[in-house]
């Protein structure tokens, strides 16, 4: 027997394996197995090359668990190791310069590359003792144990073992038994190890008999050798990608469409990305992607190979040539990275160029389901939006499909306005802006649908891409000033007769919660609505995208602010106006005349004040004003409170008003029910 230290300069070591190197102590098995399929594959080697003459036989990796023994076994046949092999591998190269190492990355595990053997000692993260039991594939080779209790010290001696390979044998310990659980070892084995190489076996197969159920002869094979990824794309058909597909994940539709990754230079890529249907929730969507080494599963956390836009895709992507820290889980900074990005943008960016131009049918029908991920690419990617801006469509109310291009040369003769801006018209609900598109169309517009949950944003975007190009929501205003052909008609109102009619309405708004409303007076025609609402489309697109968009809760926090449209060419505001003064004019001429004569005194004081500065100014200037400005305010009060109070009982008001609020989904509770039986009382 022979006994010795590990070569580590210090007791530390394990405790740093534990806490630094690792992410997840379920990485173990991870590392436990890949080693047994290395130790395969270079058996496989071996015998290809003809450097070893015997029968290769049955190579597959058995995982074994014993719970009254509390004990996990790996075992393979693949070269095995001799006592020397084992001292040069396990007890040496492993540790060099453990001092070094202790000192430079004890704050930063990550930056450890290539640490041959660190992968076995990820063993000691959940075992309070491991056993190696080994024979190498050599001719006459004697097995050999190695047993550590995960303090530097081992022991090497003579073994039995029938047959080349190794059995590494981990000894759980108490406050692991998580890894004594069958279900826990499968689904672990499920997660990291189903496309390893070579076959992995845990077990027999069960089945259901005599009321319970039992293994069978038949071993249980947890892995593909050889996943779809690894073939060649001509071999394949549509329903073997969709199997797949369903094999990586068994609870989503079927996907739209995938990009098959095969290339080998300047690195080696191969892969399989799928364009699953979604619509929305960009965030529940990510890490889909599973990234593998060499068929061995590392992470589905790629953000840092993939492009943003992309971690919105489903399916796998295998690199040796992606560098990893010793864990496997952490992708390191490289430029190796980046040139993998720029190569998967451009394959699927060249993937949904040719989808379009080769059936464009097919292309629209999915464009529902595509647009978050192109909107996506173009928002956060400008070399995407370039490649994706001959693609990327735009959908109609109609539900007719344009590009970039095809839509202007549409609206261009129509919709371009008095200073030259090409105004894009959208609405995002159909069914709640029927009204102000159906004026639109009249107009001879066309409106577009943005319904989707990036198309506030991607406004914004093409009005900083496209030339003199405006997108306004077709509610935004009153028709003829969303797109202005000629400067604004005058209402042929008074100024008194303006103020009064805005105050009688504005008088009877609703209080709604973190809602303003303002009231202003237009000409829009005889034919137009009597009353409109419109929302200010820089506020509510900055409300918007501050639901997505961090730095921005500011514009989150402040009211919704509309505007009451008066349009004074209609009868029934007519008619309201022609009441006002009729059953208001008595009482109001005191009123006015005290307060055009106090707007005479303050115009006056304020015109002897201007020539002063304001330090000339004494306190008696001061007093003087505001005393003057105090009177105005005064009358004014009482002028809208006269109006106000004659503005309740004018059932037309109300009915306008409910019709403007209801037009706009903001009519609910008290004030529906209070329109609707108005609205009988009416009729009758």
């Amino acid at each position: 027997m022979q006994k010795g230290n590990i070569g580590v300069t210090t007791e530390n070591i394990f405790p740093v394996i534990k806490k630094f190197l690792y992410s997840d102590h379920e990485i173990f098995l991870r590392e436990m197995i890949s080693n047994a399929v290395d130790a395969t594959q270079k058996m496989k080697t071996l015998a290809d090359r003809g450097d070893y003459k015997g029968e290769l036989g049955d190579l597959t990796v058995r995982v074994a668990l014993d719970e009254k023994a509390k004990t996990l076994t790996i075992s393979d046949r693949g070269i095995g190791m001799t006592a020397e092999e084992i001292d040069k591998y396990i007890n040496q190269i492993a540790f060099s310069g453990v001092t070094d190492f202790l000192d430079k990355y004890k704050e930063s595990a990550n930056a450890i590359i290539g640490h041959f053997g660190l992968g076995f000692y990820s063993a000691f993260m959940v075992s309070e003792k491991v056993e190696i039991v080994t024979r190498s594939y050599q001719e006459g080779a004697q097995a050999v144990r190695w047993t550590c209790d995960g303090s530097p010290e081992f022991t090497i001696e003579d073994a039995e073992r029938e047959d080349r390979g190794t059995d590494i044998i981990l000894h759980i310990a108490d406050d692991c038994k998580e890894f004594l659980e069958r279900q826990r070892i499968e689904n672990l084995l499920q997660k990291y190890c189903k496309f390893m190489a070579v076959p992995v076996s845990f077990g027999k197969k069960q089945e259901w008999k005599d009321g319970k159920m039992q293994d069978t002869d038949e071993d249980n094979i947890i892995n593909n050798v050889e996943p779809l990824w690894t073939k060649t794309p001509s071999t394949l058909k549509d329903e073997d990608y969709k199997t797949f597909y369903r094999t990586l994940y068994p609870m989503q539709d079927e996907p739209l469409f995938w990009i098959h990754l095969n290339v080998d230079y300047p690195f080696n890529l191969t892969g399989i990305l799928y364009f699953p249907r979604i619509q929305s929730n960009i965030d529940l969507q990510k890490n889909k992607i599973q990234l593998y080494c060499n068929q061995v599963f590392v992470t589905d956390q790629v953000e840092g190979i993939v492009p943003e836009f992309l971690t919105l895709l489903h399916g796998v992507i295998d690199s040796p040539d992606i560098p990893l820290n010793v864990s496997r889980s952490y992708l390191q900074s490289d430029a190796n990275v980046k040139k993998i990005s720029t190569y998967i943008t451009k394959k699927v960016a060249d993937r949904l160029k040719s989808i379009f131009a080769e059936n464009r049918k097919e292309y629209e029908e999915k464009w529902d389901d595509l647009k978050i991920f192109i909107n996506y690419g173009m928002l956060t990617q400008d070399d995407f939006y370039d490649r994706a801006k001959d693609f990327a469509l735009l959908k109609d109310v109609d539900g007719k499909y344009f590009t970039l291009d095809e839509y202007k040369t549409l609206i261009q003769g129509e919709q371009t306005d008095k200073d030259g801006t090409l105004v894009y018209l959208y609405a995002n609900n159909k069914e709640e802006q029927y009204s102000y598109i159906e004026t639109a169309r009249q107009k001879g517009y066309s409106v577009l649908l943005f319904d989707g949950q990036l198309d506030t944003a991607v406004a914004q975007m093409l009005e900083q891409k496209l030339e003199k190009t405006k997108f306004t929501r077709v509610d935004g205003d009153i028709i003829d000033r969303l797109i202005m052909k000629e400067d604004r008609k005058q209402t042929g109102l008074s100024v008194e007769q303006t103020d009064s009619l805005s105050q009688v309405f504005r008088s009877q708004m609703p209080k709604m919660d973190k809602t303003e409303f303002s009231v202003e007076v237009q000409s829009l025609g005889e034919q137009a609505q009597p009353v409109l609402i419109t929302q200010s489309e820089y506020m509510r697109r900055m409300k918007d995208m501050s639901r997505y968009q961090s730095g921005m809760g500011f514009y989150a926090q402040m009211p919704d602010m509309y505007s009451i449209v008066l349009n004074a060419d209609h009868e029934l505001v007519k008619r309201v106006l022609a009441d006002t003064e009729s059953n208001t004019a008595e009482a109001l001429k005191p009123i006015l005349a005290e307060l055009k004569g106090q707007e005479a005194r303050l115009a006056a004081i304020k015109q002897t004040q201007d020539k002063k500065k304001y330090d000339e100014l004494t306190q008696e200037d001061r007093d003087q004003k505001a005393e003057a400005e105090k009177a105005v305010s005064e009358q004014k009060d009482k002028k809208n409170a006269l109006l106000a109070d004659y503005a309740k009982g004018n059932s037309i008001v109300h009915q306008l008003i409910d019709l403007a609020l209801l037009q706009n989904g903001m009519l609910k509770g008290a004030a529906l029910d209070a329109f609707l039986k108005r609205s009988v009382d009416l009729i009758k």
